[in-house]
């Protein structure tokens, strides 16, 4: 039996820490002292905030190690400060904006943990999904959190039985704003491909595409996956959804594909589905949405419920690929 290090749970309870860096990162601090600004005063000025209390919160997180202090008052980047000028971080970090919602979203936790089932609505007044949509700069930022502005370009590298070469047509379920169809587009020239995502969020695909030079081989369609989808794909895809939904919307979006899929097309699953021995561990979508990261195992039946058969499953370089086919 491994022995463990020694745990602070004082430590590991800190909350003053991330919040500090969430209000330095929402009022652009690192970017007012890269534009030349040292003077606490006048940081505060122009970030519109108490140049004591930011005086207080930069010298607090001088003494954890982000930011330097050069002097009374005065203040300068360094490597970790600096790091607050990434702009796909500030998604993630902005309480004004997404970042905001994922933060305070962690105290809903309790009732979560009480209930298996989301409290975003207790403090934010609609499901998650409903609050993007009634607040759609809200919804964009989140669309950049999960694409190339935040997460980077998604890696279209994954074989599928039989390879590539044999099919045509590929349609993206969730695909957001089409970052992810675009390098499929991009690997494999031949392949025409469909967005399927609401239509406020596919409309700020267009951009994406073209600039991949792809939006000739590529449609948009603005609806739900929940309603029927494009019919007579060779492959559905489904990458980083099922795990921000419970059971039975699961078993509903499967459903939906293997309507789509039927007689003679696929249906694969990426970054939602593990081998049999994972360890568990919680997560913002979880927290967010009650959705589950399932084993193979805990996966197979609801493929079962929605008419698709588990073909293949195993982990490659940069997934764990799971493929079905309908019965």
């Amino acid at each position: 039996m491994s022995q463990q290090s020694p745990v602070d749970l004082w430590q590991l309870c800190d909350l003053q820490t991330p919040w500090c860096i969430h209000t330095a990162a929402t009022l652009r601090i690192a970017n007012h002292i890269e534009a030349g600004l040292s003077d606490v005063n006048e940081i505060a000025a122009a970030a519109g905030c108490d140049a004591y209390v930011l005086d207080c919160l930069l010298g607090y997180l001088v003494s954890k190690g982000v930011f330097e202090q050069t002097g009374p008052g005065r203040y300068a980047l360094n490597d970790a400060a600096r790091g607050l000028l990434d702009p796909g971080l500030l998604l993630g970090l902005d309480l004004d904006g997404f970042g905001g919602r994922m933060a305070h979203a962690w105290g809903t936790m309790l009732s979560y943990v009480r209930t298996g089932r989301p409290a975003y609505h207790t403090v934010f007044g609609r499901g998650f999904w409903e609050d993007l949509e009634a607040h759609p700069p809200i919804a964009a930022q989140f669309d950049a959190l999960i694409g190339p502005q935040g997460h980077g370009l998604p890696s279209p590298d994954f074989e599928i039985t039989g390879g590539w070469d044999s099919l045509q047509t590929v349609v993206d379920l969730g695909g957001g704003t089409g970052a992810m169809l675009a390098a499929m587009l991009q690997a494999h020239p031949y392949l025409q491909g469909t967005l399927v995502d609401q239509p406020g969020t596919v409309a700020r695909a267009a951009a994406i595409l073209q600039q991949a030079g792809v939006s000739e081989r590529a449609t948009l369609r603005g609806q739900s996956f929940f309603d029927p989808l494009p019919p007579g794909a060779d492959l559905y895809l489904l990458r980083g959804i099922l795990n921000d939904w419970p059971d039975e919307e699961t078993v509903a979006i499967l459903t939906r594909a293997a309507e789509a899929a039927r007689p003679n097309g696929r249906v694969v699953v990426l970054k939602s589905v593990s081998p049999n021995t994972p360890r568990r561990t919680m997560t913002i979508e979880m927290v967010l949405l009650a959705g589950k990261h399932r084993t193979l195992d805990e996966f197979k039946p609801l493929a079962s419920q929605s008419g698709l058969e588990v073909t293949s499953a195993g982990p490659q370089p940069a997934y764990y690929v799971v493929e079905c086919r309908p019965r």
